[in-house]
């Protein structure tokens, strides 16, 4: 494997950025980004280069500001302090020095010096009704905003499930009739990086695969990039055994939720969503709603709000094993075959009268 010069790593040192904090922030985006280790020296030379720094604007409409906190909260490595080293940050409000007037006028500068260059970053729906009132910025709607900075960047890369979207703002009835980017903005270079909130390690590997290699990564039919959003969050859950198993949590709470069995007839929407969280998590890694007990919302899918609610109500189907088959038809057809391979129907019910027996126990010491 290529080494990173050590040249590299000391000018980072100089900036306050250990080298093992920046030696795993690179294997962490190669991983994040599907590449092979021999891609560090690559990447690392690409977060060195200040000649290549592209100007950023960074957008702000109906949002709860959680993309904003979670990309900048990231702390191992850190992310935020590498990446605003790496790129060159003209506009954002939530942490620029100027306000009002000066803030705006920085925001025009940016966008006329840097004209088909620069990329735009939004957070937050952006509300079309009654010509835009419901959200403007120093007199201009969030609409007409969206349509000047996006419509002459380089490329634009929607941040959240609100922005990608619409998210909660425009689930029915809308009443402000939000949008989402790429519904305004639909001739621009759009990509989509879902969540609620946009996982900070997804926003930094995209940044760095358009460091390092002048575009933006490969994308879904729904505008999402392929790296994040390839797989199933159903097909790399840790529950995923027990849900092969046909072990299910029941309620909140009893023996098999205790256990860390599959969430499905709880409502979770794994089956259904196209995420990296199992493998990427959030909070720096260290865990994410499944693996802390709750079910996956599919917040990360369009329209989530409105097509999987109510949260705790099972899926209906779930497609796998080259048919479309319900969970509890899985579980039984599974638990049968081992039960028919190893003559174990006694064992079995062995280990059922167990289960209920600890979860008595468990029930009574509550």
């Amino acid at each position: 494997m290529a080494a990173i010069p050590e040249e590299t790593l000391r000018t980072w040192e100089a900036r306050g950025v250990s080298r093992r904090d920046f030696l795993t922030f690179c294997s962490t985006m190669a991983a994040t980004l599907a590449l092979p280790v021999t891609f560090m020296p690559r990447i690392a030379a690409a977060l060195e280069e200040d000649d290549t720094r592209p100007p950023v604007i960074w957008l702000e409409f109906q949002s709860c500001s959680g993309d904003s906190e979670a990309f900048l909260r990231s702390s191992a490595p850190s992310v935020a302090q590498i990446i605003l080293d790496t790129i060159s940050l003209e506009y954002a409000e939530i942490i620029m020095a100027a306000a009002g007037h000066q803030a705006e006028e920085a925001k025009y500068q940016a966008m006329e010096k840097y004209k088909g260059r620069y990329l735009a970053i939004v957070e937050g729906s952006i509300p079309t009704g009654e010509s835009g009132a419901y959200c403007t910025v120093a007199g201009q709607s969030a609409e007409e905003i969206t349509r000047k900075v996006c419509g002459n960047a380089l490329a634009t890369i929607a941040v959240g499930t609100c922005a990608t979207f619409g998210g909660i703002p425009a689930a029915a009835p809308n009443p402000t009739d939000a949008r989402s980017v790429k519904e305004v903005v639909p001739n621009a270079t759009v990509l989509n990086l879902a969540g609620c909130p946009v996982n900070a390690a997804n926003l930094s590997a995209t940044l760095v695969h358009f460091l390092t290699f002048g575009r933006l990564p490969a994308v879904d039919r729904f505008g999402r990039p392929r790296f994040a959003h390839g797989k199933r969050i159903h097909d790399n859950c840790e529950r995923r055994g027990h849900f092969d198993a046909g072990q299910y949590a029941e309620i909140f709470g009893d023996y098999g939720h205790c256990q860390g069995w599959c969430l499905y007839k709880l409502g979770c929407k794994g089956p259904e969503t196209w995420h990296n969280c199992p493998t990427v998590r959030y909070n720096d890694g260290l865990s994410w709603p499944v693996m802390a007990g709750h079910g996956c919302i599919g917040c990360s899918e369009p329209g989530f709000w409105d097509s999987m609610t109510p949260f705790y109500r099972r899926l209906p189907n779930v497609p796998g094993f080259g048919i479309e088959a319900t969970a509890d038809k899985i579980g039984l057809g599974l638990a049968a075959a081992t039960a028919l391979a190893f003559g174990a129907h006694g064992v079995v019910s062995a280990f059922r009268k167990t289960d209920q027996h600890e979860a008595e126990k468990i029930i009574k010491e509550d």
